[in-house]
């Protein structure tokens, strides 16, 4: 599986690669206008394979299981952000560059109305995207409510995209060649279809495939689980640890989806499948107050974060609500009758906030199940692990054979960190733990 796994990676790496550098290559074939300096052919280049990259985000985003199954969405969201900033520093590089080189491209016109097409566009694009980067990485700091925030990100990625080709199209120095204004009228018709193909396409499937609210149940530590059965069809199947994107007020074409991990048991009857969710303000403050009955819009499932790698122990390392897919792979297994060895560090706060702890411990009793709770906060009298999860605290709970045990981490994006990095000083090797990083923005 894992070798199969590095073989898809390897093909949509280079997949992707082809689909930026290919356009830049095919500014060098046939007819080539008069040559210009260096400084000015690099800023050009630079600003052509920026926008090959901004109109790839698309499809980054839009979730085909063959190309994000191999990493895991949480992986593609994280590498969607990354390549974001990278484009757009080589699209504001580009007239930087012109600029420091003294163009006359760049060169003020007497009036505004003497400004060519071209570059008013320029100019739209850049705007646009230097306020798309300032909304995506300040958004909580500006206190921008996450759809309004999605909807414009969408929007200001359009603007950005659709100027910089009609800014291409007016300059027209590299774009004269009939083949070469053919080849981004094509990619730009392949970016609008990779658009339509997640707000319409997938939609219109997903509308004929709803879910029903069965039950609304409150969990400890402000959590709500919902429990959804498929409405008029068999549902999906899905691995423990996946996830799936949550619709519930209004139909799949509305803008925003929230992505959840399944909490229920893989094995579970009838296509019923369980989200558990604990308020941490916006969506989540309201999921307690949905009523049962309600129609809901499931579209998945997500993810590479799932058992069934063949090793010796699993150990499951949770942290508040990471909990959650960590709880869908503890009942699978006991559905299932399997009786490898687990190993569960949960932390959190304080006693009262551990969700599902009295059904952890009674899972006990049908697997080879060990708990470690670890608080932060614990109550006068507490005898168990207290603080951080660390690499003395693996030490202490776990066989000494560590890099021969599968280990799953979700939680905070700081504690993930610090325990990879002693699972890094226990000399675990990378490809034996798998992290889960819920904050997609």
């Amino acid at each position: 599986m894992q070798s199969r796994d590095l073989v898809r990676k390897a093909v949509w790496s280079v997949i992707y690669l082809l689909f930026i550098l290919a356009p830049l290559f095919a500014l060098l074939t046939g007819t080539l206008p008069p040559a210009r300096n260096f400084g000015t052919e690099f800023s050009v280049a630079l600003g052509y394979s920026g926008l090959a990259m901004m109109g790839l985000q698309f499809g980054l985003t839009a979730r085909f299981r063959h190309v994000t199954e191999p990493w895991g969405e949480d992986v593609i969201y994280h590498f969607h952000r990354r390549v974001s900033l990278l484009a757009v520093s080589l699209v504001v590089a580009h007239p930087l560059i012109l600029f420091a080189i003294r163009s006359d491209k760049v060169a003020m016109p007497g009036s505004l109305l003497e400004v060519p097409w071209g570059a008013w566009f320029a100019f739209l694009s850049i705007g646009s995207v230097i306020v798309l980067v300032i909304t995506a990485l300040w958004r909580k700091q500006l206190k921008i409510r996450y759809e309004l925030w999605h909807l414009s990100h969408i929007g200001l990625a359009l603007v950005a995209i659709f100027g910089g080709v009609l800014h291409m199209i007016g300059w027209g120095f590299y774009l004269t060649d009939p083949f070469k204004r053919t080849l981004w009228i094509c990619m730009t018709a392949f970016w609008v279809a990779l658009l339509l193909y997640v707000r319409l396409f997938k939609p219109l499937f997903m509308i004929r495939r709803p879910y029903r609210i069965a039950e609304v149940r409150a969990e400890r530590g402000d959590t709500t689980t919902l429990v959804m059965q498929p409405d008029g069809h068999a549902g999906f199947r899905f691995k423990p640890g996946q996830f799936g994107w949550l619709n519930v007020w209004g139909s799949p074409f509305r803008i925003t989806g929230h992505p959840f991990s399944f909490s229920s048991s893989a094995e579970a009857a009838n296509g019923r499948v369980e989200m558990t969710i604990r308020n941490l303000g916006d969506f989540t403050s309201q999921v307690k107050t949905i009523e049962t009955g309600r129609r809901v819009y499931l579209d998945g499932p997500y993810g590479a974060f799932t058992i069934g790698h063949p090793t010796d122990m699993h150990v499951l390392i949770a942290g508040g609500i990471g909990i959650t897919p960590m709880m869908s792979m503890i009942r699978s297994l006991a559905d299932r009758g399997d009786q490898r060895p687990l190993v569960l560090l949960y932390s959190g706060k304080t006693w009262d906030s551990l969700t599902f702890r009295e059904e952890l411990d009674a899972l006990k009793a049908r697997l080879d199940l060990r708990i470690v709770y670890v608080l932060s906060d614990p109550p006068e009298g507490w005898s168990g692990e207290v603080g951080r999860i660390d690499a003395a605290m693996f030490r202490r709970h776990l066989p000494p054979e560590f890099a021969d045990h599968e280990y799953f981490i979700c939680g905070p994006d700081s504690m993930m960190d610090a325990i990879e990095t002693a699972l890094g000083e226990m000399k675990v090797p990378r490809i034996r733990y798998h992290s889960e990083r819920y904050s997609f923005v």
